[in-house]
């Protein structure tokens, strides 16, 4: 206990506070802006005229999106183990869900956790294969954005907004490789039971190095991919076709409202959207989606109080599908909220 008291009031304690509440403060700042600016009583009237098929379909595109994430999870999953996508799916929907509730980016061990349970898998091998899940959401997300600032006119009468994409994306795409090759010289050099990271491992405490040596060593064993190149294939398409459906929300969001934008808009929304909210999420400031969206819907016409009315559609058909499938997801695999709220997860880490 003394020893988790030090850590806790550690140097670095004070700064992250204070960095958390820099971030509020200008996502607070930012909120009230956009709420001095914008005209409630035409906000109200525009979110009343909301056509509720539009918002149905909005509900839809984020379920079959994700239904499409487990499908390509299961891909990444076949040396490993045999999973419905259906498990994946709502084990996926589970870990938002519980992100929901505490937001402290926990969903991707929520979801491992589901399946490694179910699997009789060490949790860490199945959170690597969440990782190469991500690493090539990663790099598709970084091809298109390559592809809407050389295909779409950004209103950007300076340049800056289209160059700081091309950074971005260049720069995202630049770490994603440099974080595959350290992955695969990991799993080669684990084999053996040696290699960098092993060797930072066994430098720990005697008491840690034991069990983070077993974890570095199952991890490896989930940095994977399926022999088969059809599989490999399906899992890029997969990716991409996640992605086209992810900038349709705010096309179907937009039907709702009567808007109706050039079909490369969206992509170029999806592009800086995306940056936005990795750039609010590091700097820790709140509803960056929010503003971020009011702002680039912003560039291309659309209105405060319309563009607010479709990311309340967005976000509002958001939190039900979470709140329904993961809901679903959590009983389907036999895990109660309670289980989540006693850590349950970190005690069945590594069955």
């Amino acid at each position: 206990m003394g020893e988790k008291a030090i850590g806790i009031e550690g140097p670095g304690r004070p700064r992250r506070r204070w960095l958390n509440w820099l971030g509020a403060a200008i996502g607070l700042g930012l909120l009230g802006l956009l709420a001095w600016r914008l005209d409630w009583r035409q906000f109200a009237d525009v979110l009343g005229s909301a056509r509720p098929e539009f918002v149905f379909a909005t509900f839809l595109a984020i379920t079959l999106e994700q239904v499409i994430r487990g499908w390509k999870w299961r891909q990444i999953l076949t040396p490993v183990c045999g999973c419905r996508t259906s498990h994946l799916f709502g084990a996926t929907m589970a870990g938002y869900l519980a992100n929901l509730l505490v937001p402290l980016g926990l969903s991707p061990f929520v979801r491992s956790w589901l399946i490694a349970r179910k699997q009789k898998l060490s949790m860490s091998c199945v959170l690597a294969t969440v990782a190469i899940d991500r690493l090539v959401d990663g790099l598709v997300f970084a091809g298109i954005v390559i592809v809407v600032v050389l295909a779409v006119v950004i209103p950007d009468p300076n340049g800056n907004i289209g160059l700081g994409l091309l950074l971005g994306a260049g720069g995202s795409a630049a770490a994603i490789v440099a974080v595959l090759v350290l992955l695969v010289h990991h799993k080669r050099r684990s084999a053996s039971g040696i290699g960098f990271f092993l060797a930072l491992v066994d430098r720990l405490p005697t008491r840690f190095a034991s069990r983070a040596r077993s974890i570095a060593i199952t991890f490896a064993d989930g940095i994977v991919w399926p022999r088969e190149h059809w599989r490999g294939v399906a899992i890029v398409l997969a990716s991409i076709v996640i992605k086209l459906i992810a900038a349709s929300h705010l096309f179907w969001a937009g039907l709702a409202f009567g808007v109706v934008l050039d079909p490369l808009v969206y992509l170029a929304l999806l592009a800086i959207l995306g940056f936005i909210v990795i750039l609010a999420h590091m700097a820790r400031v709140p509803a960056g989606f929010v503003v971020g969206a009011v702002f680039s819907l912003g560039l291309f016409g659309v209105g405060d109080a319309t563009a607010l009315a479709m990311v309340s559609v967005v976000m509002a058909a958001n939190m039900l599908a979470v709140a329904v499938f993961g809901g679903w997801g959590l009983w389907v695999h036999g895990v109660g909220l309670g289980d989540l709220g006693r850590w349950k997860v970190a005690a069945d880490a590594d069955p």
